[in-house]
């Protein structure tokens, strides 16, 4: 049975999550209908566009995407200081950037006298929007409907475009979190629809390679701010060149008509993360599968179930052989 989602999101263990959405009919909303040959492809530019524009507006970051045929997946950090830094006027703008809000907070942001009682209601609502930009289910809520609508109209029909949830799993540490966005970035690789992480469209990973090709990272998606800025807080612990190394060496093993190895600089990401070789492929491979709850160590996983009162830590025994040495 699903779990409502106040028991699975804990900001207080970890801001990093994996989210996942499937589409029903999945054999061709979003990609080639094999009876007809119409091509829907299209579809994933505008997934693909919205998780970005999203970005600008949610205090939420995204880390790594993938825009499939008939699925996507969405690593998130919810960025709650961000949130709480922002003053109320920005809270709206932010919120105005992809909702109407209501006509007493559009006065505000004109600058028009209110009443006591209207400032009252404005700042009630600056409270709920600014729980709402750093709320997941509302980011993919804001992905999802408006995705949904346009598929049906240009389909010209009614009913679900997605599955009524979606799939989300904390990733509580450093390890889980890169094994997830490595297993995200070479969605396309597995499934044989790109040769290389660069052909791979609708994704961060081709993103990133189009951004380091020209000294930049791309300015939509988290930042890699590399070991020598450990102090800061937003951003990724790596270099976004290792990251890249890491992502071509796995995709060449794990393609059957390529040759490929770890190298050295992929080798010591693994050792900092404290996972070998064989359980890195593994993982990257088979991480949907192996993992159904939230992912980490033990003792974090441990304090992740406390901190929401299971009794139960759902996955610990898979957490322990695959990302423990």
């Amino acid at each position: 049975m699903a779990r409502p989602r106040q028991t699975i999101v804990s900001l207080e263990d970890t801001p990093y999550y994996h989210c996942c959405s499937r589409v029903v009919r999945k054999a061709f909303l979003c990609g080639i209908d094999n009876v007809t040959g119409e091509n829907f492809e299209h579809r994933r530019e505008w997934v693909d566009s919205r998780i970005l524009e999203l970005a600008t507006i949610f205090a939420i970051d995204i880390c790594a995407y993938a825009v499939m045929s008939n699925h996507l997946h969405v690593v998130v950090k919810v960025d709650t200081d961000k949130a709480k830094q922002w003053s109320d006027k920005e809270v709206l703008i932010q919120w105005h950037k992809g909702f109407k809000g209501t006509l007493l907070t559009q006065k505000y942001l004109k600058g028009e006298a209110l009443n006591q009682f209207e400032r009252q209601t404005v700042d009630e609502c600056v409270t709920e929007y600014r729980k709402r930009l750093i709320d997941i289910s509302w980011f993919m809520r804001s992905l999802s409907e408006p995705i949904a609508r346009m598929a049906n109209k240009e389909d010209k029909c009614t009913g679900r475009f997605w599955e009524g949830r979606f799939k989300s799993q904390a990733l509580l540490d450093e390890a889980a979190l890169l094994a997830c966005m490595a297993y995200v970035d070479l969605n396309s690789i597995r499934a044989n629809v790109a040769a290389t992480p660069e052909t791979s469209d609708y994704t961060s990973i081709q993103r990133r390679i189009n951004s380091a090709i020209k000294g930049e990272q791309p300015t939509e998606l988290l930042p890699f701010v590399g070991n020598e800025h450990l102090n800061m807080t937003n951003g990724l612990k790596f270099n976004v060149k290792d990251y890249i190394k890491l992502i071509d060496d796995t995709g060449r093993i794990i393609r059957e008509d390529k040759h490929g190895a770890i190298s050295s600089s992929s080798q010591d990401i693994l050792n900092r993360l404290n996972i070998p070789a064989e359980n890195w492929l593994k993982i990257t491979t088979e991480f949907g599968a192996l993992f159904k709850g939230a992912v980490g160590a033990l003792p974090a996983l441990t304090e992740y179930c406390e901190h929401l009162d299971r009794k139960r830590r759902q996955g610990a025994s898979n957490c322990q052989r695959w990302l423990c040495a």
